[in-house]
């Protein structure tokens, strides 16, 4: 009877089990789906600057493609795959934004794959989340820009790290020696920066085999594997990577970084209550582990993936005057990061408690997205200025003097044709105006000073209003322009579109009359 008993006690806990089970993969479910919710907050948003740069560049047909993205300082691959996308479905901000998506839910799989490899599945779930809901990953899903393809190749390239880390057959060594090379390489097709990770590899790379004693020939082989499959794909990069080299000084457009910064990136954010609240509970329950050797070194490799990126980003920015520690590009350490934290909560020996710290995570999460007043903006645009200022201009005829939000138009001639087919116009090649433009440079330079000068000559000669546009960097030449015609122009702000100033210049004369 004691044998029966212990055996419908088994029974009766294995049944349990099994719909503890059910019901947390139904919930981990949903809460990934709640997750992945807030990337399409802002699906519908207008086109960033940096967007329309990216329509500019597969408006002028395949064969341009290749040639104008060296203007945008890119690797054309992504391009292509945004071209194909527009020849198919059309134009549509929404429809041009899908290859992100698709690339980035291609991207999340693999990281699921790559967390699966270190932790067991609900920890795996709980990364995944982190890295679902970063603000970074959730620009990057729905931009139309190459980052969500970057992310693609660097999750694959992780992947490949991990299975050659846990592999002990020489052969797949070198095979997955071989992935590593070509999946490093591949980052680089689709964004420059993000190939800083390629430094995190090399670390894991040689601590691992340090770790294992393995043999100096292994070692030579696999190292040599790799950086030949590396070195052989990354031939086409480059030239476009020496091109940006020798044009460094004139893509700034950031300032330096406060050393915070560099914290804050590695932190979750205000999520990190809900760890932080987590771990307490699991002390009081006592389900707090302690890490032994091979949990530090996955913590050791997850905090390599993170941390190397980001100073190598940071010392860039403070070192040289390419200041390149923002958020989008702070995006190829997100994996790292977010497996450094998932690390955390596979101490807590619960899976009561890692289940509900999920469902605290991504609720929390949730709601502060959906609830914040820039949920359906996605970044800065020009459409409504360019709209507003097309329609007050259509009844006089009024010219447009425009200013360009690209570094580079402070080094390049403004374009002679029209302004839309230049890349340092590129928002007019998508939101398009009917109006005359004056193209001008971003800043108050010499250049802008000679333009300005002659068309207000030639404005004030034919007595004749005009609106002049500028972002934030170029409000001192939207002011030097109401100093210098002061005396024959009234000048008002009309209005103020994502921090793009519409400002109306009316001849004295007509002013007087009305």
């Amino acid at each position: 009877m004691a044998w029966l008993r212990s055996n419908e006690e088994r029974v009766s806990a294995s049944g349990f089990a099994t719909i503890f089970a059910t019901i947390s993969a139904t919930i981990y479910a949903l809460g990934l789906l709640a997750a992945l919710s807030v990337w399409f907050l802002a699906i519908k948003a207008p086109l960033w600057l940096d967007e329309t740069g990216s329509y500019w560049n597969i408006s002028g047909g395949f064969r341009q493609i290749w040639s104008r993205s060296i203007e945008l300082n890119s690797f054309p691959a992504y391009y292509y795959v945004l071209w194909f996308t527009n020849a198919i479905l059309g134009s549509k901000e929404v429809v041009l934004r899908i290859p992100s998506v698709l690339a980035m839910l291609a991207a999340t799989y693999v990281f699921y794959r790559c967390a699966r490899n270190l932790f067991a599945r609900d920890v795996a779930v709980i990364a995944t989340a982190l890295f679902i809901l970063n603000r970074r990953i959730v620009f990057a899903a729905i931009d139309v820009r190459p980052y969500a393809f970057a992310l693609l190749m660097t999750n694959l390239a992780i992947l490949s790290l991990l299975l050659w880390t846990k592999s002990h057959s020489p052969k797949k060594r070198v095979f997955y020696s071989a992935l590593v090379g070509m999946t490093s390489a591949g980052i680089f097709y689709f964004h420059y920066l993000y190939g800083c990770i390629v430094v995190a590899f090399l670390i894991i790379f040689l601590i691992d085999a340090a770790r294992r004693h393995s043999r100096f020939a292994d070692v030579c082989l696999q190292s040599g594997v790799a950086a030949g499959c590396f070195g052989l794909l990354m031939i086409p990069v480059l030239p476009r990577l020496w091109y940006l080299h020798q044009t460094r000084n004139t893509h700034i457009f950031a300032e330096a970084p406060p050393f915070r910064l560099l914290a804050r990136a590695l932190s979750p954010g205000v999520v990190g209550l809900v760890f932080a609240g987590a771990l307490v509970l699991a002390v009081l329950v006592h389900k707090l582990s302690k890490p032994d050797a091979g949990s530090v070194r996955q913590f050791m490799m997850c905090a390599t993936l993170a941390v190397a990126p980001l100073v190598i980003l940071y010392v860039i920015s403070v070192a040289t005057p390419l200041h390149v520690f923002i958020d989008r590009y702070e995006g190829v350490a997100v994996p790292g990061i977010a497996l450094s934290w998932a690390w955390i909560f596979s101490l807590i020996n619960s899976r009561m408690l890692r289940l509900i710290g999920c469902v605290a995570l991504v609720t929390w999460s949730a709601c502060l997205s959906y609830t914040s007043p820039t949920a359906h903006i996605h970044k800065n645009t020009w459409k409504y200025a360019l709209q507003f200022a097309d329609t007050n201009a259509a009844p006089d005829g009024a010219p447009l003097v425009i200013c360009s939000d690209l570094p580079e138009a402070d080094f390049q001639p403004m374009p002679a044709g029209p302004a839309g087919e230049s890349v340092l116009f590129a928002s007019l090649g998508y939101y398009k105006v009917r109006a005359t433009v004056i193209p001008m440079p971003r800043t108050l330079n010499q250049n802008a000073q000679v333009i300005g000068a002659h068309f207000i000559q030639r404005s004030a000669l034919n007595h004749q209003r005009f609106l002049a546009l500028g972002y934030i960097a170029s409000y001192p030449t939207l002011d030097w322009l109401a100093s210098q015609t002061s005396d024959t122009y009234v000048s008002r702000v009309l209005g103020d579109f994502d921090d793009v100033k519409v400002v109306e210049f009316a001849p004295r004369s007509v002013e007087a009359g009305n």
